[in-house]
């Protein structure tokens, strides 16, 4: 018998639990909790008429952050995003940082993540997507009647990287990082696009999409946000599903400086904290009992993918926190971690 298979069923069920739980999608927004469903949106409407890709304007945000805004020809629509100008003089480094599952108009690491605290002294400069609800990041076979025309890969490697790196007169030298969605997100571009960046990080996240965990993942967390998965990347058995696998594609990650978190769900001191002072720790605790779940998860996901790196004799760092309940109270402890092999990686 297979002892991986019960394992599997456990995080499969755990993150169908967070994602498809009614109280979650009937909990008041946490400022600092990822997990509750905000409410139903109608997709972004698409431009026919956007056809050339190129920077429309910029909006001074503070001292050293500004607002881009993008005329995207892939989406057809203005994506923004929010850019971090690192400390010292540059020409500096940059790093893509990627949001969950929600893609909220500012990035949660922005509004919950501390991440313009944690870089304001560092000589890299922070580029933060927003957005990105539910798309993986990734670039659809089909526009989405609920989440519309995603061509993230195309944007995030092809449209962004010339039109930021160019204002930002970067060094050339990048690195991507993400949460959740947004750590499968960064480790499928990372094996999609060898030599594109120097090192990746994901934290909290889970990392094959062929296998029937995988698949479960993936379906799950585009379900939750409203979309048809098969707009995703077609049926189950179509070849792009493992294409976007980075278990099968980890070969791809040779030389790349990789860096690997998850916690157990067990909650922090900060997580009590944030659901002592919720509006109804009634509900609180019914998310965090979700966040639980859902870590749980990520902790297996990222043990499978850790595993088949060291399979390979692929470095990796592999960090497993005692405590953390998938919140972005845990995700801002795990930046710091995380940002030492990148810092490394980027020559900082």
């Amino acid at each position: 018998m297979n002892r991986r298979l019960p394992r599997a069923a456990a995080a499969i069920a755990a993150i169908a639990a967070v994602a498809a739980a009614p109280v979650l999608a009937q909990a008041p927004a946490e400022p600092n909790n990822p997990l509750v469903d905000q409410p139903a949106t109608p997709p972004p409407p698409v431009d026919p008429k956007m056809t050339r890709t190129g920077l429309l304007r910029t909006e001074p945000v503070g001292p050293r952050r500004e607002r881009l805004h993008i005329a995207s020809a892939a989406m057809r629509r203005e994506i923004t995003v929010d850019v971090l100008r690192g400390s010292g003089e540059g020409p500096r480094p940059v790093l893509y940082l990627l949001d969950g599952v929600d893609g909220d108009p500012t990035s949660g690491w922005i509004t919950k993540g501390g991440a313009a605290e944690f870089f304001a002294d560092k000589p890299v400069d922070v580029v933060l997507t927003s957005g990105g609800t539910g798309s993986m990041y990734s670039d659809w076979v089909r526009h989405d009647a609920a989440l519309g025309l995603n061509r993230w890969e195309t944007f995030l490697t092809e449209e962004l990287p010339p039109i930021v790196e160019s204002l930002l007169r970067s060094d050339g030298k990048r690195a991507i990082a993400g949460v959740s969605m947004g750590a499968q997100a960064a480790m499928m571009l990372t094996q999609r696009h060898p030599g594109l960046y120097r090192a990746v990080a994901g934290m909290s996240g889970c990392y094959s999409t062929a296998d029937p965990l995988g698949h479960a993942v993936t379906t799950i967390t585009v379900a939750s946000r409203g979309g048809n998965v098969e707009n995703l990347w077609g049926p189950p058995n179509s070849p792009e599903w493992a294409e976007h696998d980075s278990l099968l594609g980890a070969e791809r990650l040779r030389g790349t400086a990789i860096y690997l978190s998850a916690a157990t769900g067990a909650p922090t001191a900060a997580d009590l904290v944030t659901i002592a002072n919720s509006p109804s720790i009634a509900e609180a605790l019914r998310t965090a009992g979700g966040g639980t779940a859902l870590e749980a998860g990520a902790r297996q996901c990222t043990e499978r993918f850790a595993g088949r790196l060291h399979e390979l004799e692929i470095p990796a760092t592999v960090e497993y926190s005692p405590a953390g309940m998938h919140t972005w109270p845990d995700f801002e402890a795990q930046l710091p971690r995380a940002w030492q092999v990148l810092a490394t990686a980027l020559g900082l």
